[in-house]
């Protein structure tokens, strides 16, 4: 599951081939079972109120607060057991940083933000836009605050493969054609896996995200905060979700933007996703065709000719990748393509730059644009290093959820359902879901509800046509959580607030700033 955030908006999505079990990662406490029709019985289980007297060193811990090179943060480490199971068997670093708030009135404590992923990191986000970007009246009542969670960036991060490795991986064919090309998709996340459990063979059981929400919890209890006040997108309104489960009573003010649905298996969660990525696509397509400098069709046009004459140029690459006046030799081929394309679906503003990036590579043979935006969405740099993104998406949805599938053969069988649901992106996708078949460490998790009985009023923020996180799984979650409220927006684009809307950014703020959620059914465009 990827993700790839810019200072205004942060994206979390599985796609290419990094994107094992997609988007979601889920975990269950106590047993879980699922009827024949799929639906899901066992619900997430509330901790104990009380603190085991094991856990209170990490409770009682005071931070050492310092100044962090950007303008008005501070940053602080803390600690956590790297198992919950064995709090005295070693402890993780997780790295902190906050700016205090800003101006006057009651002070409404600490809000912690979290822009998704799994993967992404929330002190990058929250220095680059929540720090700053956040409304005023927000920042001036709440110290904004963030913590990478475990395994992510600066919280001792997972890592896998080096940046050479990481080129040939992204630019494997994903879309394989026949047995030759199928094991070497195969070897290629045979490798990635094998790197992941040779460079972090202990983190990498304790990635969770059930792990990752203690931590929230101990974060609240150092920072002095009664209850977690938390905006979460995306994977982050899955991790928000899972805390309200753990700790109802805990739970303040919690915005879970771009929600997903914890219920669902990985190839559900995967095949949704996938119908997703086609909704928004279908967008675009209508949108494109209105266009003069339309590459894929002019007026007249249908969406699904449009899809035909990118899956053309998609095949055209799988056989002759064009240059991209890349430093380091790489050609845009059909998987870094396919990326680049995903990752403009996630916000409409970013159309005109596909228009732009699609014309230059299907008329002037010039990949330069298309690779932009694919090594954005993977957070590769000028260096051709990566983030730990990718590593840590694996880690925490391999943990999660058991596999989407086990073997090829089970892929081939799934092959038609998600060519249906996405003609454009189904096959790329159906193959991204083999990842975590071969991951070194058992899964944790389950499926499972999560009802926080007993919390506060939660919003969950849901995007009609969002291509990451299905509209449907913001109606599945708010039915969930019993003191949930859904706020729609209907329209494009992955996640809603802080993306232009007024009616959403209002709401929230209000919420945020006096708790006062929307009524039941508020729906914003």
């Amino acid at each position: 599951m990827h993700i790839r955030r810019t200072p205004r908006r942060p994206r979390t999505t599985a796609t290419a081939l990094a994107a094992a079990a997609l988007l979601v990662s889920a975990c269950s406490s106590g047993h879980s079972s699922t009827t024949g029709t799929g639906t899901v019985e066992a619900a997430l289980a509330a901790l104990p109120r009380s603190t085991p007297s094991a856990l209170a060193p990490y409770y009682d811990q005071k931070l050492s607060w310092r100044d962090c090179g950007v303008s008005g943060f501070q940053c602080a480490t803390m600690k956590a057991p790297l198992d919950y199971a064995e709090p005295g068997s070693g402890d993780i670093r997780l790295a902190v940083a906050r700016v205090k708030a800003t101006g006057k009135g009651k002070p409404l404590g600490s809000l912690l933000v979290n822009p998704g992923g799994p993967g992404g990191s929330a002190i990058a986000y929250v220095q680059l836009y929540a720090g700053l970007g956040y409304p005023a009246e927000v920042r001036a009542r709440y110290d904004m605050v963030a913590m990478d969670p475990r395994g992510v960036a600066r919280s001792e991060p997972v890592e896998c493969l080096n940046g050479r490795q990481m080129d040939a991986f992204t630019q494997t064919d994903v879309t394989p054609d026949d047995q030759k090309e199928t094991d070497a998709l195969v070897g290629q996340f045979r490798k990635f896996a094998e790197g992941c459990g040779a460079h972090s063979p202990r983190l990498l059981r304790h990635v969770s995200t059930v792990e990752a929400a203690r931590d929230m919890d101990i974060l609240r209890a150092v920072l002095g905060d009664k209850q977690l006040n938390y905006v979460g997108a995306s994977y982050g309104s899955f991790l928000g979700a899972t805390y309200a489960g753990l700790f109802p009573d805990r739970s303040g003010r919690l915005v879970l933007d771009g929600a997903m649905d914890p219920s669902l298996h990985a190839r559900e969660l995967n095949l949704e996703q996938t119908a997703g990525f086609e909704t928004a696509f279908q967008a675009f397509a209508k949108d494109c065709v209105r266009q003069t400098d339309c590459p894929l069709g002019g007026k007249g046009t249908t969406p699904a000719q449009v899809g035909d004459h990118l899956k053309a140029f998609f095949t055209k690459l799988d056989a002759h990748p064009v240059p991209a006046g890349d430093a380091d030799g790489r050609k845009l081929g059909e998987a870094l393509a396919t990326t680049g394309v995903i990752a403009a679906m996630y916000d409409q503003a970013e159309w005109p730059q596909l228009r732009d990036a699609l014309n230059s590579a299907m008329k002037e043979n010039d990949g330069a644009g298309l690779l932009a935006l694919s090594d954005s969405y993977y957070e590769r740099g000028g260096d051709g290093q990566y983030t730990n993104l990718m590593s840590a998406n694996a880690a925490v949805n391999c943990l999660d959820l058991p596999p989407a599938f086990n073997t090829p053969d089970q892929v081939e069988k799934s092959l038609p359902a998600f060519e249906k649901a996405s003609p454009v992106f189904g096959k790329g996708l159906v193959w991204a879901s083999l990842n975590c078949a071969y991951w070194p460490v058992r899964p944790t998790g389950e499926p499972h509800r999560i009802e926080a009985k007993g919390a506060a009023p939660i919003i969950v923020v849901g995007t009609t046509r969002d291509p990451a996180t299905p509209y449907r799984w913001a109606q599945s979650l708010s039915r969930q959580l019993s003191s949930a409220r859904l706020l729609t927006y209907v329209g494009d684009g992955h996640t809603a607030y802080g993306r232009g809307s007024t009616c959403i950014d209002s709401t929230i703020d209000t919420y945020l700033l006096k708790g006062t959620p929307p009524p039941a059914g508020k729906r914003c465009s």
